[in-house]
């Protein structure tokens, strides 16, 4: 069976939204400054070794306008380009990035379909709503946390009100040169 990896950009004070930038939102932008080799070599080997991606609206709209045209020597955008895609959304009417397919509705169970296809581990990135709705309905396998020295004082947070107690067993920690450190859980099951 297929896994369902969560893999977020997180600070010190729990935010997830925005690590990128966005316009408008002053406490946005704050990954680039720790962009390291080993920070990138890390989300390349992740990247390949999934094998596809699972997204929210939001994110994925994000990623389609950025990924296509894009090219790198390292294959990044070549395999996010290529890679399967599905996106969860009740207003996303299209989905014109290559190789993405829209979950509208009966989510839960069609993730579990998914779960249960043949090929490699599902990879969410970002898509706060969407990986809320995967811990508390106990879908994902993995949760990979990268978190970043600073604190934003306001965003999404991956943990919000609404979702009862859950316990993680840390099976990896992983700590780069700039500060920022991997955690890596796996829910513990009920």
């Amino acid at each position: 069976m297929r896994k369902i990896i969560i893999s977020e950009f997180i600070t010190l004070d729990g935010v997830i939204e925005a690590p990128g930038g966005e316009k408008g939102h002053p406490h946005t932008g704050w990954s680039a400054e720790y962009l390291s080799e080993e920070y990138l070599k890390y989300k390349l080997d992740e990247i390949f070794d999934a094998g596809a991606l699972l997204l929210g609206r939001v994110t994925y709209e994000g990623f389609a306008k950025a990924w296509p045209g894009r090219t790198d020597e390292m294959g990044f955008a070549e395999r996010m380009n290529s890679m399967p895609k599905y996106v969860v959304s009740k207003t996303l009417e299209k989905a014109e990035w290559n190789n993405a397919t829209i979950i509208k509705n009966n989510v839960v169970n069609e993730i579990l379909k998914l779960k249960q296809q043949n090929g490699g581990d599902i990879l969410v990135h970002g898509s706060g709503t969407l990986a809320h709705t995967l811990i508390k309905h106990d879908l994902a396998d993995e949760i990979r946390l990268m978190l970043h020295p600073v604190s934003v004082g306001g965003g999404m947070r991956l943990f919000r009100d609404g979702l009862d107690k859950k316990t993680f067993k840390l099976n990896e920690t992983r700590t780069f040169k700039n500060g920022t450190i991997v955690l890596v859980y796996e829910p513990e099951k009920r």
